[in-house]
């Protein structure tokens, strides 16, 4: 089992965690904020938030919430935290959704998890007046983040809080002393799908603090990072990692202001690490070598390069020296950058790292809170999710003559469950413990995991070879031109299935890279890239047609490709 590299704090519960913190970061900046005067920022410090929670979650219980469902829906800002802790810790259980889900949707999964009350932002005014309006569901307080003070039957969170501190002055302790049973469910979180394919995960607060205490024993982050929020909060790796871990090391954080801002905010922020996904990642490292290429100055990086990996042998570390216009791109203070969610193209990993941003693979689900693996900062290998956390095990089910097989785990960050659904519960959980990922994986003599495909899309052959389509994705979407790429077995009348891809190509890269303008012109220049790549394979892995467009693929908010959905979509045409 994996040895922790750093010491840390241990907490019971959430409410712990807040409390250990704040004692200790109280006066450390939690958020900051541009204001209208370029260049200056608003901060809120860490012993404000926690005021902040307290006064909102006694109020919660003074409405009579206590240990009610309680739902929270909006883009990323400071309200969402802090509706998120006063619910979870100490007044009920928090049920964070989806920011992107259609109304009908959203309207599903209040009714399914049950909440009586609900935090939302002026986006979602439309369906809240809706529900409030037709009392088709179980809330009784639907709350604003943007009022500022009750408007007919919706509540303001501001004005929630203002109430919550009086009643603190007077006396009230409900929230402030409550206890918090830490392995009952806490955290409700619906897993991405439709509505009637999602489960609701239920979590616990030990489950959540268990993984808090593995991400600190094996990567240090301390009261001086800065993390740029990106990922939506109610999704379990941003909530967890970058949310819940920020907070509990007196960590500041600030919002970006969209995809096309990230690079800026990075800057302007100064900000020293981020969460988030590989196509994000990979998109800026490709954006980052192009625009050297342009400016002339590829070949002084590369000796750059050459350079510091020598001394590196050393130990002498001069990467931030050498490569200081890059860094100072991204205002010279950036640090670390962790990816999960998917595969990592291993380029982007050695560039970082090479350039002197560190970068770590991880991996993890929903039913697990959600961090199984992840490289640190003793332990890396590239193409690896790195090793299983301290507290975790990890074994390989019915492995092929390949040495894949399913990977499992065991420990204290496993799912109470899935809410109201008991069959899948036990076809995920064994009676011992170990959870079903549906993941395929290999691990190594070292102990370093390689996933290498989801279980339920590896494409089985009638000669009964294995077609694994991330595999493929990998070295598709490193063609010049590809934005992204989705791999699929065509079923075919005898029961085999022909290896087609779909590319969403970029026209201007298309033009640029190839000279290809027309819709034949493209997919001709495509079409040549596959070929080459299809001779480094063998003839049973080919790619044999090529579907070729700019539309965008149907996505999950953490830019997944939904398959099941994409496949649906290409094959009725």
């Amino acid at each position: 089992m994996r040895e922790p590299i750093h010491e840390f704090t241990k907490f019971t519960d959430i409410k712990d965690m807040l409390k250990k913190s704040g004692e200790q970061f109280g006066d450390r900046p939690a958020y900051i904020y541009k204001t209208e005067v370029e260049g200056q920022f608003r901060t809120i410090s860490h012993k404000q938030v926690r005021e902040e929670v307290d006064a909102l979650g006694t109020s919660l219980i003074n409405l009579g919430l206590k240990g009610k469902r309680i739902a929270v829906i909006s883009e990323n800002r400071y309200e969402w935290g802090i509706a998120y802790l006063a619910s979870v810790c100490g007044t009920g259980v928090v049920v964070p959704l989806d920011k992107s889900l259609p109304n009908n949707e959203i309207e599903s999964l209040i009714n399914r998890s049950e909440v009586e009350a609900i935090f939302y932002s002026k986006k979602y005014d439309e369906i809240m007046n809706k529900l409030n309006k037709e009392g088709s569901t179980k809330i009784k307080f639907f709350i604003s983040m943007d009022l500022d003070e009750k408007e007919n039957n919706v509540y303001s969170q501001k004005e929630l809080i203002s109430q919550g501190k009086e009643l603190i002055k007077e006396g009230n302790r409900e929230f402030l002393d409550a206890k918090i049973d830490n392995e009952t469910m806490g955290i409700m979180l619906f897993t991405s799908g439709t509505t009637a394919q999602s489960k609701a995960v239920m979590l616990s607060h030990k489950n959540i603090v268990s993984n808090l205490m593995d991400i600190a024993s094996v990567i240090k982050i301390d009261e001086n990072d800065r993390f740029l929020s990106f990922l939506p909060m109610h999704h379990t790796f941003e909530c967890t990692v970058a949310f819940l871990y920020a907070m509990s090391k007196g960590s500041a954080t600030a919002f970006c202001e969209g995809i096309k801002h990230i690079a800026d905010n990075i800057a302007e922020y100064q900000i020293t690490a981020m969460i988030s996904v590989p196509i994000l990642y990979e998109a800026m490292y490709k954006r980052l070598m192009k625009t050297i290429d342009k400016q002339g100055k590829l070949e002084k990086v590369k000796k750059g390069i050459k350079l510091t990996q020598f001394l590196l042998k050393f130990k002498i570390d001069i990467r931030r020296k050498v490569f200081a216009e890059i860094h100072n791109k991204f205002g010279g203070h950036l640090r670390l950058f962790v990816a999960g969610g998917a595969a990592l193209d291993p380029e982007t990993e050695i560039g970082f790292n090479q350039l002197g941003i560190t970068m770590y693979q991880g991996y993890g689900l929903t039913e697990t809170s959600p961090v199984i693996a992840a490289e640190d900062d003793k332990y890396t290998r590239i193409g690896s999710i790195g090793k299983a956390f301290p507290s975790l095990e990890v074994k390989l089910d019915d492995v092929n003559e390949d040495g894949i097989g399913e990977l499992m785990v065991k420990g204290p960050t496993t799912m109470l469950g899935y809410y109201n659904n008991e069959e899948a519960t036990k076809e995920t959980i064994e009676p011992d413990g170990w959870l079903h990922t549906g993941d395929l994986a290999r691990i190594d003599k070292d102990g370093f995991i390689f996933i290498t495909g989801r279980k339920k899309f590896v494409i089985v052959l009638k000669n009964g070879k294995n077609i694994y389509p991330e595999e493929l994705e990998t070295l598709i979407n490193k063609i010049e031109g590809v934005k992204e790429s989705f791999v699929y077995g065509k079923p075919e009348d005898d029961g085999d299935y022909t290896i087609c891809v779909k590319i969403q190509y970029d026209k201007d890269s298309m033009k640029e890279s190839y000279n290809a303008v027309t819709e034949d012109e493209i997919h001709d220049a495509l079409w040549q890239e596959i070929k080459k790549i299809n001779k480094t394979m063998p003839p049973y892995k080919y790619i044999r047609e090529l579907i070729a467009t700019e539309e965008d693929f149907i996505k999950t908010t953490t830019q997944k490709i939904k398959r099941n959905e994409e496949l649906k979509k290409i094959l009725a045409k």
